[in-house]
């Protein structure tokens, strides 16, 4: 419990700066590097990383050099049927071709003549060779490939998946700062409505306002009262589904507390924080983009299948030549005409099984190929949508920023005839109804605004560095 106490306090001091006595302040910028370092979907997308590392290990073990070791004796009524052993060592290369060294040395009564050596055992040296099939690719060397493919291919599906989660966490923020922007604007009129209800009930009581003006008032700052209460809740809901993606070091999450607010200025940093500044539509290329990556590095991969294939077409013919000696320690002990080698020869006659698996490997292929253009041309459309989107939204909040400046205006103005004795209560609560719909209303629109800058990043699957 007292380490988690201090790790809330470390995120606290390290996360946050203070605005006022009572509030601070969580910075859009703090806010997402917490979110990249410390949730288990951002640690899961680098998992991914060791996944494919791993993967290539294990493709790399299929060319470890290996050492096997046969041996076998029978031994019935004192009689030594025979005692074999076979040692061997071998180095498969790239290349269809296997390096081999071996020992045998074998003895009984009855002991078939084709095992007979020497006393003191026959070394032997060589090479195997696929002169077909599997000498320019094989299985290892398709495993191989495909490894390395793969590897290539989790970097870009871990910038995917990071990517998305700072961008489903983005969304939470702006959401968040909408439901404070509403409670703060709902507050704001509450204590206008509360000063000029009692304003109203002081002239009332000494005769220079209508009894009824009261009800009014009152009606007025209960209406207010209740918008400020459901604001309230709106962002106590939308506090808990920002804390979703807050979490520390050890996997400990953290809950928002009520004096935590948004940056209120968060446009100032949205395009910096998210790495997309500089990024104009007529500068804008999709080459790098990490899902064409990660569709790219599965084209390959599928090549290597298809090219696999193809090389099963061949027959399997497989040399062997081993030089033998007794002496291996004498350099020129090994004669040519001493040897043990041969030919092995495999061809199905009618390849139905190798011609299909060819096919369905070029299928797939083509399949990938599709697949790649579909998406190249999806993400192409989608940011040039954005783009056009986001210059609508400039104009949009410079529209709605005169329209709150004009209802302000009328409604300052219609106090001041009030205040003369030349307006009514009625045409003031008109005058506030509006002004307030007109400040929600920019609030959505700066909302949106933001909302599609999360969506330019969240279409070019930007991974930021800085965070």
């Amino acid at each position: 419990m007292k380490k988690n106490l201090w790790y809330g306090f470390l995120f606290l001091a390290t996360t946050f700066y203070a605005q006022e006595v009572d509030t601070t302040i969580l910075n859009f910028k703090e806010y997402l590097g917490y979110v990249k370092k410390y949730h288990p979907i951002a640690k899961q997308a680098q998992l991914n990383i060791d996944i494919g590392q791993a993967n290539l290990m294990r493709a790399r073990g299929g060319f470890d050099p290996k050492m096997e070791v046969d041996y076998d004796r029978k031994k019935f009524k004192g009689t030594e049927y025979y005692d074999l052993l076979n040692a061997t060592f071998k180095i498969p290369t790239w290349y269809g071709i296997e390096l081999k060294g071996g020992f045998e040395q074998n003895e009984g009564d009855f002991l078939n003549p084709q095992n007979s050596v020497p006393e003191d055992g026959l070394f032997n040296a060589g090479v195997s060779v696929s002169v077909a099939q599997g000498l320019l690719i094989n299985d290892r060397m398709a495993t191989l490939r495909k490894a390395k493919f793969f590897r290539e291919q989790t970097k870009a599906t871990r910038d995917l998946l990071v990517n998305q989660i700072l961008y489903d966490a983005s969304l939470a923020y702006f959401d968040w700062l909408k439901a404070y922007n509403e409670k703060e604007i709902y507050s704001n009129f509450l204590d206008n409505a509360k000063i000029r209800f009692d304003g109203i009930k002081r002239s009332a009581l000494v005769g220079d306002k209508a009894a009824i003006d009261t009800i009014e008032a009152k009606i007025a700052y209960q209406n207010r009262a209740l918008s400020l209460e459901q604001a309230k809740v709106s962002l106590m809901k939308k506090s808990l589904e920002l804390s979703n993606f807050l979490w520390l070091e050890n996997d400990i999450p953290v809950e928002l507390q009520p004096n935590v607010i948004p940056d209120i200025n968060v446009e100032q940093n949205i395009d910096t924080t998210l790495e997309i500044q500089g990024n104009p539509l007529d500068s804008f290329t999709i080459e790098n983009h990490p899902k064409l990556r990660a569709l790219n590095y599965k084209i390959e991969s599928l090549e290597v299948d298809r090219k696999l294939k193809a090389n099963k077409l061949l027959p399997k013919i497989d040399l062997e030549y081993n030089f033998l000696t007794e002496t291996p320690e004498v350099g020129n002990s090994f004669n040519t005409a001493e040897y043990k080698g041969g030919i092995s020869f495999r061809f199905p006659l009618f390849l139905r099984k190798e011609r299909g698996d060819l096919k369905l490997a070029k299928f797939k292929v083509v399949d990938a190929r599709f697949e790649r253009e579909t998406t190249q041309l999806q993400i192409k459309n989608k940011v040039m949508a954005i783009f056009a989107e986001l210059e609508s939204f400039i104009d949009q909040n410079k529209l709605i920023s005169d329209i709150v400046r004009d209802y302000n205006t009328l409604l300052r103005a219609e106090e001041r005839k009030f205040s003369f004795g030349e307006s009514s209560l009625f045409l003031i609560n008109s005058r506030e109804r509006s002004l307030i719909d007109a400040k929600l209303k920019e609030i959505e629109v700066r909302n949106k605004f933001f909302t599609a800058k999360a969506k330019l990043f969240n279409s070019l699957a930007l991974n930021p560095v800085n965070l």
